[in-house]
């Protein structure tokens, strides 16, 4: 090419990709004890049980409540483990300097989303925890259409009063929210505060997205693929079936999600 066709040539100053940061749905598998073979063992029975919510599910190891970090070839393991049982393993959870040399030597990343609460330098005190957005629910392989809800930041609540339909994910940022049509198989509502749904909840329903553990789940027609607050969950297959159909509200008691007829 000669100097004149290269001046004619326009410039691509195009990027080639883009990052942003979005949110995304990763599970955290929070290990209390060390036993591989045992960890497998559940992993796979909730696969299983519930394949199109935990079927490739990318999760996080989070080894911060061991009473002492595994070595290298012990997480590798573990690692393995997961990805056996049909998950997907991502990376670690953020914790120690250790922690993070072992996440170099694996080659996985660490994610501080789920930063540990045990790394301390010595004498320092405790600082009191931050609140984290919790996992609002294990991630499926669906798309979702997501909106967030705008309200006036001195709203209490929020009102959808249209059909949230398959695909479609809700989200009252600060708030509670209220539904006054059907949520539909497939769709999600999340909302930082309580879910009132003045309809059949049919899809997944997740209060207290933030961690807020008062946070509460009110339908009047429970049919819910699944239902979490502050990170506890549970999925249809652990529904009493006589609650199906019903009017229900959830709540935390702990660490336990319990349900009830209204």
């Amino acid at each position: 090419m000669s100097a004149r066709e290269a001046a004619a040539t326009p410039l691509d100053y195009e990027p080639v990709a883009e990052i942003k940061h979005g949110q995304v749905g990763i599970a955290n598998i929070k290990l209390k004890k060390l036993d591989a073979a045992a960890l497998e063992a559940e992993l796979r029975a909730k696969v299983e049980g519930a394949e199109k919510l935990f079927r490739h599910a990318p999760v996080v190891l989070d080894l911060s409540h061991l009473p002492q970090l595994p070595d290298v070839t012990v997480v590798h393991d573990l690692l393995q483990r997961i990805r056996a049982a049909g998950m997907l393993p991502v990376g670690l959870s953020y914790g120690t300097s250790e922690n993070e040399r072992i996440a170099r030597e694996l080659d996985v990343p660490v994610i501080a989303k789920f930063r540990a609460s045990y790394e301390r330098a010595a004498g320092d005190a405790a600082p009191e925890p931050a609140p984290q957005r919790a996992t609002p629910a294990p991630p499926s392989r669906e798309t979702f259409v997501v909106e967030t809800i705008a309200a006036p930041a001195n709203a209490i609540g929020q009102i959808h009063d249209k059909p949230v339909r398959s695909g479609q994910q809700i989200y009252a940022r600060g708030r509670d929210l209220v539904l006054t049509a059907l949520v539909g198989n497939g769709a999600e509502v999340i909302a930082d505060g309580s879910i009132h749904i003045y309809g059949a909840l049919r899809g997944r329903a997740l209060a207290g997205a933030q961690g807020d553990a008062n946070a509460r789940i009110f339908c009047r027609e429970f049919h819910a693929e699944l239902v979490s607050i502050a990170g506890q969950y549970r999925v249809f297959e652990d529904i009493p079936p006589d609650l199906r159909g019903q009017p229900v509200q959830a709540w935390l008691e702990g660490d336990k999600l319990l349900l009830k007829k209204m």
